[in-house]
């Protein structure tokens, strides 16, 4: 079978501070006129997205990028699509690439949303009674059918989101290319894209996705490349990369974590999380954390100077990557207008931990106005959730009945002989 993808030795370098890097002619022409006189660049201020990445992908292989987030994924990607360029390295693609790599990559904000669509056919190479062809299926995906003759820029992000994939699916490429599709949209959309994405496999197209929901990725994927850190840390069957990957994160549940020496977060770094704490509702360590039980947990952080209108947030994750709920003082409506510097400690209070026996991951930020990010750690925390006779029946909870339980009574009074015995 003949390589779609080959990609030898790739490395791609960022300069801080450089407004673009070198996929612009005008910045070309500047570099080349300074020559001699440039400023020699601070090897602190240079940061390797990339690091020698070899791997070949073949035809119609459907192949899953897996890693932290930061790790080089979304560079990788779009080195292969063509929008940025490798520093060193040879990349080769064969065949038409579609790629969705952001909401709304490659939509002019001017066109309609029909001229788009004829736009990303022509970029594909295909001609207009082609895309004529398949105008009725994008639109119906996408579900904008009504604002198909409205400029762009007065599209939604979800309207871009669901008409960009749907382009990006429906336009026959040889290769998709796609970043994290399923971070953005409702369920229904999110379901709508997988079963695309499992036509596509069926239709022989080859097709790379990233995402953090590893129990996509293992569905989706015959194989999965791990990226870390700029280097491709492990490339092999799906199922194998993905344990692998998992087992990076903490090994077991604490009740107290050291975030301190935590070198995979990002952010500007004026407040950082220092530690984190499962505590029982009256202060104490909990090391052991049942269904429904009521806990707080608590969040130190140590701040470099005053911040202002910081928000504090969590997102929680089966072990498997899915999203079961994302909070935060921002979506409490909480305004923190000044923290002091130094030290300190935030507590969420749950009055019932409504999940299943298994084991959970989180990931904690600080940002501030303007969704500026201070500091974020992915999955820095696991969280083990034991059975607990939640109905008072002796019958245990697991997994096999869903991801969280409701608080709940079943009420027999309108059958009318149980009624009868009182």
């Amino acid at each position: 079978m003949r390589n779609a993808i080959n990609v030898e030795q790739l490395s791609k370098k960022f300069e801080l501070g450089a407004l673009s890097q070198d996929t612009m002619l005008r910045e070309r022409l500047v570099k080349f006129f300074q020559g001699p006189f440039k400023k020699r660049v601070d090897e602190n201020q240079i940061i390797w997205a990339l690091k020698d990445v070899s791997f070949r992908i073949d035809e119609r292989e459907v192949v899953g990028i897996i890693g932290r987030n930061g790790a080089g994924k979304s560079t990788l990607l779009k080195v292969l699509s063509k929008i940025t360029y490798p520093t060193s390295g040879r990349v080769s693609v064969r065949g038409r690439v579609a790629s969705l790599l952001e909401v709304g990559t490659g939509f002019h904000e001017e066109l309609t949303g029909r001229e788009n669509i004829y736009l990303n056919g022509s970029i594909l190479g295909m001609k207009k009674k082609e895309v004529d062809a398949k105008m009725d299926a994008i639109l119906e995906f996408a579900g904008v059918e009504r604002f198909v003759e409205t400029p762009i820029k007065r599209y939604s992000s979800g309207m871009r989101l669901r008409l960009g994939f749907a382009v990006a699916a429906h336009l026959d490429p040889d290769i998709l290319i796609i970043d994290e599709v399923l971070a953005v949209g409702d369920a229904g959309f999110q379901k709508k894209c997988l079963n695309a994405m499992e036509d596509l496999r069926s239709g022989g197209r080859t097709v790379l996705f990233v995402s953090h929901n590893m129990a996509a990725v293992e569905n989706l994927c015959t194989r999965a490349i791990w990226i870390d850190d700029g280097r491709l840390r492990e490339d092999g069957p799906v199922q194998r990369v993905i344990e692998s990957y998992m087992a990076t994160f903490a090994s077991s549940q604490q009740a107290t974590t050291d975030l301190t020496q935590v070198e995979s977060r990002r952010g500007s770094g004026e407040i950082r999380y220092t530690g984190f704490e499962f505590l029982s509702r009256d202060g104490q360590p909990l090391s052991v954390t049942r269904s429904g039980d009521a806990t707080t947990w608590r969040f130190h952080y140590h701040a470099k100077e005053a911040i202002r209108y910081p928000f504090f947030g969590l997102r929680l994750f089966t072990e498997m990557g899915t999203l079961i709920t994302e909070t935060g003082t921002w979506h409490h409506g909480i305004a923190i207008p000044e923290i002091p510097p130094g030290e300190g400690h935030v507590d969420l209070e749950i009055d019932s931990l409504n999940l299943m026996p298994a084991r959970y991951l989180l990931t904690i930020g600080i940002s501030g106005e303007g969704f500026h990010v201070y500091d974020n750690l992915d999955h820095c925390a696991r969280l083990d959730i034991e059975d607990a006779n939640i109905y008072s029946s002796g019958r245990s909870l697991n997994t096999y009945y869903g991801i969280v339980f409701f608080p709940q009574r079943w009420r027999l009074t309108g059958i009318p002989s149980i009624t009868h015995q009182g």
